[in-house]
């Protein structure tokens, strides 16, 4: 039997200079957005990101300077045994997995890349509990090379949006990134963050959005309501039900 050809992800409903347009929107409603974690460095970065996984950002950064003072780079931090961190980091959540991660990426620095963060893609997903996500935050932020960061908020709010189709995080990356130029791509991602933390929440308010005349989501709710006003209105006025 032959393998079914693999489908590809429908194309997003929105077109990339739409998607442009609506991104200038949300930038213009969240300005300066930028990643909340605090860092001076990109291992900084790249350690406070590990951390961030299932904790907020404040949290991290209540953790880290305590953190990064016993160990300010990656040669400290591969010396230290993972039971070592585990007290300083356990408010994040999940401290002895997180604990092993940043042991080992430590040490995955010091001995396949000197010392330094490697300023590309492909190297740091090969590091201990770096994803793709972690990944593109350093490069973005912290190496001045394009990266586009797909969280949670990203996710829900580009596909409420119509500026992406899809539940996998890399092709919501591709759309993302196919529609906007590369020097783009990182305040893109901040912004749709910060839109999601503030306005397009898991129950959003679509009122307060600059860009709701673009937005899928809010278009079906608005029809969503109007039917629903006109079947209570009939209900109300006793008008019969048509054959």
């Amino acid at each position: 039997m032959s393998a079914r050809p693999a489908t590809s992800p429908p194309e997003p409903a929105h077109s990339p200079a739409v998607t442009r347009r609506v991104l200038r929107l949300l930038e213009a409603q969240h300005p300066g957005a930028f990643t909340a974690l605090t860092f001076r460095n990109a291992y900084e970065l790249l350690a406070a990101t590990i951390l961030s996984a299932q904790c907020t950002d404040a949290r991290v950064n209540q953790v880290t300077p305590s953190l990064f003072a016993c160990y300010p780079t990656p040669a400290a931090l591969a010396e230290a045994a993972p039971s070592d961190l585990e007290p300083q980091i356990q408010p994040t959540g999940f401290f002895r997995a997180k604990s092993r991660s940043l042991v080992g990426m430590a040490r995955a620095l010091v001995e396949h890349h000197g010392g330094e963060v490697p300023a590309n893609l492909d190297a740091l997903v090969q590091l201990p509990g770096v994803g793709r996500k972690t990944a593109n935050v350093v490069l973005g932020h912290a190496l001045g090379v394009p990266g586009l960061p797909v969280d949670r908020h990203v996710l829900r709010v580009s596909n409420r949006l119509g500026i992406a189709r899809s539940a996998d995080p890399v092709v919501v990356e591709r759309q993302l990134g196919a529609a906007l130029p590369k020097s783009r791509w990182t305040l893109a991602s901040d912004t749709l963050i910060l839109h999601g933390r503030r306005i397009c929440k898991p129950r959003p308010l679509c009122d307060r959005y600059r860009a709701r005349a673009q937005c899928l989501y809010a278009a079906d709710s608005a029809r969503a309501s109007s039917v629903s006003r006109t079947a209570r209105s009939d209900r109300q006025t006793g008008s019969p039900k048509t054959r």
